[in-house]
């Protein structure tokens, strides 16, 4: 079912928000890059849907004629691209028409990452559900111990989370098999720490009769637990453990995942494998962690590492 343009912009607003974290400031600037983008498309009778590599030059060709500076050109084109990129993976558009675009090379951000010991404070704080907890408070402690647990074990992307079957928390294996991005299936590792939680929840699902095929169930159109929900009630916990809301949010748990088996000495290779990337380029964001991790080798262990250069 095909929907108005703005409904497209909205849903890519909601997955900055859940899975990426972004503040207001950034939100309202892509709100206002694809505004703009969407009344052009408008003006020239085509979609989000429709639009081909050709549009998309036009478009560019229609903000240098507007005077537009460089950086802001690259700005929108950074906000079109990633809107387009996002369409594509979520299976609303058969391609996506700015694969081919070329735009100003720019470097790509480190990611946001939790150190291991703030990891752990996260972790330890979403297990307290306070004192004389009711029924309803324990049964929401004991799904965002699971989410979190869950996704720092396995570093699923949040739409991957949220979606798991009730079946996953039953599994006997230490490994789940997860259908990502193009459908594709990747074995994930369990932590018994990970297995314990899930049961734990499960149990309380069994024992409060709420049933269906969900191991998150909520009141959703899709029938469990929204990424929207999750990074709202990540938040929570975020400031329980004394951090700040805006260094949390599911995908840095993602980024966690990966960064910290980096620093423990996994390969890159199987990193990548672990995330679900296609291309390992995009696994290579990471490689920061492998520098410093490198640089401290060669500082602890070459023989003239502690001389003075």
């Amino acid at each position: 079912m095909t929907l108005p343009a703005g409904r497209y912009a909205n849903l890519f607003l909601d997955m900055l928000s859940a899975e990426r974290g972004a503040a207001g400031n950034t939100l309202a600037a892509y709100r206002r890059d694809l505004d703009d983008y969407l009344a052009f498309l408008a003006e020239t009778g085509a979609t989000p849907l429709s639009a081909e590599p050709a549009t998309i030059r036009t478009f560019l060709a229609g903000l240098e004629t507007r005077g537009l500076k460089a950086s802001s050109a690259a700005r929108r084109l950074s906000a079109v691209r990633q809107f387009h990129k996002f369409l594509y993976v979520e299976g609303h558009a058969p391609a996506d028409p700015t694969a081919s675009t070329a735009g100003p090379k720019r470097g790509r951000a480190l990611p946001k990452v939790l150190s291991v010991v703030e990891t752990d404070r996260l972790l330890t704080a979403s297990r307290e559900a306070g004192p004389d907890p009711s029924p309803a408070t324990c049964l929401r402690t004991a799904r965002m111990a699971c989410l979190l647990e869950l996704l720092y074990a396995t570093g699923l992307r949040v739409s991957e989370l949220v979606s798991l079957p009730r079946q996953a928390a039953r599994t006997r294996d230490r490994f789940l098999i997860v259908r990502g991005k193009g459908g594709k299936e990747r074995l994930v590792p369990l932590t018994e720490v990970a297995r314990d939680l899930a049961r734990t929840y499960l149990a309380i699902l069994d024992e409060r009769g709420i049933r269906g095929p969900w191991l998150f169930p909520a009141d959703s159109e899709s029938g469990h637990m929204t990424r929207q929900s999750f990074a709202r009630d990540l938040k929570t916990v975020a400031a329980a453990a004394g951090l700040r809301g805006d260094r949390v949010s599911p995908h840095v748990l993602r980024h966690a995942f990966a960064s910290h088996l980096l620093q423990n000495g996994a390969d890159l290779r199987v990193v990548q494998e672990l995330l679900g990337h296609a291309d390992i380029s995009t696994t290579q964001v990471y490689t920061h962690v492998l520098d410093e991790r490198l640089r401290s080798m060669v500082r602890d262990l070459h023989p003239l590492g502690d001389e003075p250069g």
